[in-house]
């Protein structure tokens, strides 16, 4: 029988060298437009660094391989900058790029992070060792283009919008705990009501777990706008068989629910005190070159409705100073609210510039068909597949503007008919894509198209179409009027 191993203590090493695999041969065709790049392959717990060759002596090699603790990324850094780095490329690599990112980019380096799409498709390297090398090559020609990543700031914002959604979601688990529990007592609150976690469906728990079992009693505390169930009714869902065990369960659960929710209102402050930190991106064109709109100033005269929290919007209203950083109102923008708002801006932040173009920021958003064309033939025109909670918003919001009385709600529907309901919400998230754009580029006011003259002009062209069709096939095109 073999000797258990012993187990390892951490590494200590914190630098060494590694020997290249071979010498990596310069392209006679191709000009070195970052002669001071670097390349780092990001790994859990080590990273293996790649400097020009003449940087260092003839007997060192160009490969260090580091460690991930803070002491050793602080003499990764002190490498690159003895070699007179100016510029490094890293891959994306799940989290573990972040805290080496962040050094990199407090010591004054240019941090490019890259797609790991976009460096896997070469065959041949299968080695942390001749990836690092790999991306060095790459990054010295100038071949590799930067993913886009917002301002600290905003990357502070991303973070606390981020958890913010994770809390939601263990509250939602949280009402599907409360919901069995009632089901194994055979009380059927949670049909009788339109929400659990509403007023009335808080309250009718609230008074259950603190021993209330009258029914006639519990329907008291439902709110007179309930409008799902009579007060019979109500009171035939509210006799049960109250288990101990599942009004445990039904505590407990009912407790996280408000521990989250506690959370959550916390985190709001924090958001709070954050947004005054965010610094407003001066628009494309100063306001004496813009193209003057007329209908602009009557709808900035306009008074704003105050909205209702609704849901899981924030208990503050932060509208004022959303307002200030995006320079414009986007809670105007149809289908957008206060908390959409808030989670479209810590993802893209409030400077486009990043983006040439509306048609750019839609691709990156992935709302733009693609080409796949071989042999003159159309292959596949999907959407690519990005993970970009952007664009889900996105999608998401979609879905309500297409039950809407707007314009963007008739184009919605317009586009189910043809192309069907995932098509359609690819569709209008692409046109809200491209009014934040410019809303955001030029700060100006939303204005809402009408949608009687919007249909007419769809209208129109259906006609001029359809007209045009007749006379290729040699028939006339008479209207139909109908009598008063």
């Amino acid at each position: 029988m073999k000797a258990a191993k012993p187990s390892q203590a951490p590494r200590t090493t914190a630098k060494r060298s590694v020997p290249a695999a071979g010498p990596i041969r310069p392209a006679k065709d191709l000009p070195v437009i970052n002669p001071h790049a670097a390349g780092i392959d990001v790994g859990a717990t080590e990273h293996y660094v790649c400097v020009p060759a003449d940087a260092v002596g003839a007997d060192e090699s160009s490969v260090r391989s580091f460690g991930a603790f803070t002491g050793e990324l602080g003499q990764l850094v002190e490498l690159l900058l003895a070699c007179q780095v100016t510029t490094v490329a890293m891959e994306s690599t799940g989290v573990y790029w972040i805290p080496l990112f962040q050094k990199l980019e407090a010591a004054g380096l240019e941090v490019v992070l890259v797609n790991a799409r976009h460096l896997k498709q070469v065959p041949g390297r299968k080695t942390d060792l001749k990836d690092c090398q790999w991306i060095q090559r790459l990054h010295s020609y100038g071949l590799l283009n930067a993913s886009f990543r917002p301002s600290d700031v905003i990357c502070r914002l991303r973070t606390f919008m981020r958890h913010r959604a994770n809390l939601i979601e263990f509250c939602s688990q949280q009402v599907l705990h409360m919901q069995r529990a009632l089901d194994q007592m055979n009380v059927h609150l949670h049909h009788v009501i339109s929400d659990l976690d509403g007023d009335t469906g808080l309250r009718i728990l609230d008074a259950i777990l603190s021993g209330q079992r009258d029914p006639k009693e519990l329907v008291k505390l439902r709110d007179p706008r309930v409008r799902k169930s009579t007060v019979s009714e109500m009171e035939a869902a509210l006799l049960g068989d109250w288990r101990p065990e599942h009004l445990w369960v039904l505590q407990q659960a009912r407790e996280a629910y408000r521990f989250f929710h506690g959370q959550i209102a916390a985190l709001d402050q924090q958001v709070e005190a954050l947004l005054p930190q965010i610094v407003t991106a001066p628009p494309a064109l100063p306001e004496s070159q813009r193209p003057q709109n007329p209908q602009a100033a009557p709808d900035a005269q306009r008074p704003r409705r105050k909205q209702k929290k609704k849901g899981n919007a924030p208990a503050l209203d932060f509208t004022e100073e959303l307002t200030r950083i995006c320079g414009v109102d986007l809670t105007r923008v149809v289908g957008f609210n206060l908390l959409s708002v808030l989670i479209l801006i810590s993802e893209i932040g409030v400077d486009v510039s990043p983006w040439r173009s509306a048609k750019a920021f839609c691709s990156w958003l992935g709302l733009c068909p693609g080409n796949k064309i071989s042999g003159g033939k159309v292959l596949s025109s999907r959407t690519a597949r990005v993970s970009n909670r952007a664009a889900t918003l996105l999608r998401t919001l979609a879905t309500a503007v297409g039950r809407s009385d707007t314009w963007l709600g008739s184009f919605h529907r317009r586009m189910k008919s043809r192309l069907g309901p995932a098509a359609a919400n690819t569709a209008t998230a692409r046109k809200l894509a491209c009014l934040i754009y410019h809303l955001l580029k030029y700060r100006e006011p939303y204005i809402e198209v009408d949608r009687v003259l919007y249909e007419a002009r769809i209208q129109r062209g259906r006609v001029a179409k359809l007209k045009k069709l007749a006379s290729e096939l040699g028939f006339d095109l008479i209207e139909n009027k109908q009598a008063a």
